[in-house]
């Protein structure tokens, strides 16, 4: 190059490279790692940080440096084998130094962590993930959030008047995708507007169902905050779910999650976690299955009051796709079972009418969590809410109580009264809807849980009509 070139040209970046002790073990609360407190006459005292350092001269590569600085600041051992590298930092200062960092995991070493270089660093603890301790060096906590967000490359280039110490408002972290990144997390369309509704994410975990096209992530933020980010199918699963959060779901309470903001471009939501585990599979002791349905009952009963009653309707909308769906599903159905469907419709048109009230739509056992350490139920999962009759809700949930009348009588104990004689012939039209629906639903999207469903609610309905007793038997007369 020419010198008056050279003379000119900006100079060419000459970062030093530190290594960081990312020792993590498994805590009650999750995952932990080791800190250590400056202190003395040292850049960023009175802040946790990873212990950490410099190479010590062009003879020493990364990890004998990590191993050498995490024998001399925490006395550990630590083998090669066991260091695996988890995030490189580009980083500048708010002074603009520039350096490169590179967080190494060691979840095997030995000896106990202890200070050592008591002249610079004064404190050492272990602190959850997601917990992570204040004041902290904003450096640091960059690379653990990207560490939490499961990114192997960070930028953290900080502004003059930025402060050491991390500060949400200055959050100049920027997190770049591997070539092979993971599909855990949604686009970025999706994640910036999850970010925009409550800052920054830093871990994602697709928590999609299996099925019908559902497409659910559980967020993590920065901070520690726990949403869920949902993308729906269609416009009309989005705007019922939207509506019903913003009308009666409220009412709930605590029982269901609040919806912190709605896209209907990207017909994207972002609501708050609720505790539990679904109810979808769980096995429980009788006796705690029976407060868990008289609980369903109780919630059934919470939706459907939770705004006045309008004029009914006598028979359902889904009564004219009767015909198409028995066509699709004719060859997986029992003998028998398209005799039933016709009786039960048969006089569907002379139904008497019912209120119509807020209805889940999908109340089914894995739209329910339940928190066995509070004895709380949650209900998720609004996209088919919307205007029906009472009993509609009681349509999927059948199958729970079936040859089980104390769990059916545990959630009608809930729901304060049996349902009355018109309403059992209105949930006989619902259920048998339901399961033809299922069956050629179920056989066109390859979804042999629902066909089975379909099938086993016909046989119960069978059954139960040959036996000449009702589908629910009610409480007797006093």
């Amino acid at each position: 190059m020419p010198t008056d070139q050279a003379a000119t040209a900006p100079p060419r970046h000459q970062e030093p490279v530190d290594v960081h002790l990312l020792l993590r073990r498994d805590g009650p609360a999750g995952p932990e790692v080791l800190l250590s407190r400056r202190a003395g006459n040292v850049y960023a005292a009175g802040l946790w940080h990873l212990p950490s350092g410099h190479l010590d001269g062009p003879h020493e590569d990364v990890v004998t440096a990590l191993i050498r600085e995490a024998r001399e600041e925490t006395g550990v051992g630590i083998d090669p084998a066991d260091v695996r590298h988890a995030v490189t930092v580009h980083h500048r200062s708010p002074g603009g130094g520039a350096r490169i960092g590179i967080l190494f995991e060691v979840r095997r070493w030995s000896g106990d962590p202890r200070v050592i270089e008591r002249a610079v660093c004064d404190a050492m603890d272990w602190y959850s993930l997601a917990e992570l301790p204040s004041p902290m060096v904003a450096y640091c906590r960059a690379g653990l959030d990207a560490y939490q967000a499961g990114r192997q490359f960070a930028v953290h280039f900080q502004e003059p008047g930025d402060p050491i110490e991390f500060e949400p408002t200055a959050d100049r972290l920027h997190l770049l995708s591997s070539a092979d990144a993971s599909t855990q997390a949604p686009d970025r369309r999706v994640r910036e507007f999850a970010e925009q509704a409550v800052g920054r994410i830093t871990g994602w975990t697709d928590t999609s169902w299996a099925r019908e096209g559902s497409r659910v992530w559980w967020a993590r933020g920065a901070e520690g905050g726990q949403w869920f980010v949902k993308i729906h199918q269609s416009d009309r699963f989005h705007g019922r779910e939207v509506k019903a959060y913003r009308s009666w779901v409220p009412a709930l309470g605590a029982a269901a999650p609040r919806l912190v903001a709605a896209d209907p471009g990207l017909r994207a939501i972002v609501i708050t976690a609720v505790p539990g585990q679904s109810l979808h599979g769980a096995v429980h002791p009788p006796e705690e299955q029976q407060r868990i349905f008289h609980r369903i009952g109780e919630l059934a009963a919470a939706i459907h009051r939770s705004v006045p009653g309008l004029p009914g309707e006598g028979a359902p909308a889904a009564l004219g796709k009767l015909d198409r769906n028995l066509d699709a599903a004719r060859d997986h159905l029992a003998p028998g079972d398209e005799d039933l469907v016709r009786q039960i419709t048969a006089k569907a048109d002379q139904l008497p009418d019912l209120d119509l009230v807020p209805t889940h739509g999908d109340f089914q056992l894995r739209n329910l969590r339940w928190d066995t350490d509070t004895g709380t139920l949650y209900v998720i999962d609004f996209e088919r809410a919307e205007q029906g009759v009472a009993v509609r809700d009681f349509v999927r949930l059948s199958d729970a109580w079936a040859g089980r009348p104390d769990l059916y009588e545990a959630v009608m104990a809930g729901y304060g009264r049996h349902l009355s004689a018109a309403e059992e012939e209105h949930l006989a039209v619902h259920q048998v809807l339901d399961a033809v629906s299922g069956i050629q639903y179920g056989i066109g999207h390859g979804d042999p849980e629902l066909v089975e469903r379909g099938r086993r609610t016909l046989a119960q309905l069978r059954a139960t009509r040959s036996s000449g007793l009702p589908a629910a038997t009610p409480e007797p007369s006093r």
